[in-house]
């Protein structure tokens, strides 16, 4: 069931300045908070010296989501940061990008799971992101720390 804050929270991620002024959007998620569809979309006003999307842009587009699932998921309980990321340029960028960010369900309470018993634990999250054609033309790695709030470590 959709959890009226979190819906409030991503219709606000879709006005957030930055993400306005770079053509980013939250096209879609899941009921569950367990699937994001973010697009970046070429304007005037973001395409570099190349007329292809900036770096920064393909990668603020992928910043918060897997941090997003996460923590929609397991609750107040746990703190959730990221921790480090990486992304692989593999082609030049344009038109219209699209990145889809998904942890399965049964991934999530491993996660629980783990954190609930080992007190913290960091985890790896990859997701390309393509071309209106299918192209992937950039893969994003993050690596996410979790940690119980009941744990004292």
């Amino acid at each position: 069931m959709t959890n009226p804050k979190f819906s409030r929270l991503i219709k606000k991620v879709n006005w957030y300045p930055p993400y306005l002024g770079m053509g980013v959007r939250v096209k879609s998620h899941s009921e569950d908070f367990t699937r994001f569809e973010v697009e970046l979309r070429a304007r005037w006003y973001n395409r570099n010296l190349f007329g292809t999307h900036f770096g920064g842009s393909l990668y603020s587009m992928c910043d918060p989501f897997f941090v997003f699932i996460v923590t929609m998921n397991l609750g107040k309980g746990y703190v959730v940061w990221d921790k480090s990321a990486s992304i692989d340029f593999l082609k030049p960028a344009r038109g219209t990008i699209l990145g889809v960010f998904e942890i399965a369900r049964e991934r999530l309470e491993e996660i629980r799971h783990d954190v609930d018993e080992l007190g913290k634990n960091t985890y790896h999250f990859e997701a390309d992101l393509v071309d209106e054609a299918g192209q992937v033309v950039a893969r994003v790695s993050k690596e996410v720390y979790v940690r119980s709030k009941a744990a004292r470590r």
